[in-house]
């Protein structure tokens, strides 16, 4: 029975990662800091069957004995948070980079034989986008005078209208924030110190996760979090720019399916791989679909009209080579799982910190 090391292990995606490891009958050790922003108002279950070692993954002592008798590791320890990033940005720096080098370092000499590290769709930075005469373009961003006056929508270099399509890996790196930045960092630390030390190493490139037990209070968590939250207290959803922007939203359990499926099939050796749900919604839709699974319709979003400083307008993913690669296949669609997404919202408890992130925000001039 191989043991499997799982950095962040009690986090929302941790939790489900290490459910699925144990069903399929792999032994599990986790190592988290338990930070207070992430579980401060999280109930945290873990399986009995894992064994837990709470610290730093920037420990190198504690790393060192968290990777004893391992045969793989699941790397998913990270500060996350765009906007956050943009000013705490030697915590996101050091958590993140710093932390996953400790991690490299720790392995050589040990028996791993596999890592799989969690980077995101942040690396891209705008997804693919295509001219209407079919032709597609590398890189694409947003001009700051343009999202000033309300221009939302990215434009090709002659000022046409562009079709946003799904991101395939393939597409261009265009790092947009400082999250991006360190993510990216990440997922190639791994797969350099894998080539160099002949140890196989894979990069999931998670789109928006969603599905209950994320940390509804930490407003740096994810769109939908937010967005639960907010409604729970009564409050409109807030959704910068004109909410038209769209995201891929992938269950949690399917992220943990695609990580443990990265961690057993052959042919994900040295690669970066796509796990979404495939799907695209605008985020104004999702805001009202979430209102009507909490049965608060009456409560629309607050459409802010105004851009925050590191968000890009559109991606969505292409999961080809995900679907060819691990045999991955989205089993829990959006509109399907909002109903039991919003019973477990309902049965927590969160406080609504929206209004705190966006302040900090406007505070450092992010907000425009």
């Amino acid at each position: 029975m191989a043991t499997i090391l799982v950095t962040g292990g009690c986090g929302f995606i941790g939790r489900y990662v290490t459910e699925e490891l144990l069903r399929h009958g792999y032994r599990v050790r986790i190592l988290d800091a338990l930070i207070d922003q992430v579980h401060a108002d999280v109930q945290v279950i873990v399986p009995l069957q894992a064994e837990v070692l709470r610290g730093d993954v920037r420990d190198k002592a504690l790393v060192e004995q968290a990777l004893s008798d391992v045969d793989g590791v699941i790397h998913l320890a990270a500060e996350v948070g765009v906007g956050q990033s943009m000013y705490e940005i030697a915590r996101y720096v050091g958590g993140n980079d710093l932390g996953t080098a400790v991690l490299l370092e720790a392995m050589i000499g040990k028996t791993v034989k596999r890592i799989v590290v969690a980077s995101s769709m942040s690396v891209y930075g705008e997804g693919r986008y295509r001219v209407k005469d079919g032709s597609s373009l590398e890189i694409v961003r947003r001009k700051s005078e343009s999202i000033r006056s309300g221009h939302w929508d990215a434009t090709g270099p002659n000022g046409e209208e562009l079709l946003p399509v799904p991101t395939d890996e393939e597409k261009p790196i265009d790092l947009a924030s400082i999250y991006a930045l360190t993510k990216y960092a990440q997922e190639k630390q791994v797969l350099i110190f894998g080539s160099a030390y002949n140890i196989e190493a894979v990069a999931l490139r998670l789109f928006n996760v969603f599905g209950a037990g994320q940390a509804l209070s930490n407003p740096y968590t994810g769109v939908l979090a937010n967005f639960a939250s907010r409604l729970a207290n009564g409050q409109s959803p807030m959704i910068f720019e004109d909410g038209r922007q769209r995201r891929d939203f992938v269950h949690v359990r399917d992220v943990a399916r695609g990580f443990r499926l990265a961690l057993e099939k052959p042919a994900a050796n040295g690669h970066v791989i796509n796990i979404g749900s495939g799907n695209a919604y605008t985020i104004a839709d999702v805001a009202l679909l979430l209102a009507d699974a909490l049965k608060v319709p009456h409560i629309g979003p607050d459409i802010m009209n105004k851009a925050r400083s590191g968000d890009i307008r559109n991606c969505f993913a292409d999961i080809s080579k995900a679907r060819e690669l691990l045999g991955f296949e989205p089993q829990h669609q959006l509109e399907k799982s909002l109903g039991p997404f919003a019973d477990w919202v309902r049965s927590t408890t969160s406080i609504d910190r929206g209004v705190d992130m966006k302040r900090q925000l406007e505070a450092r001039g992010l907000v425009s």
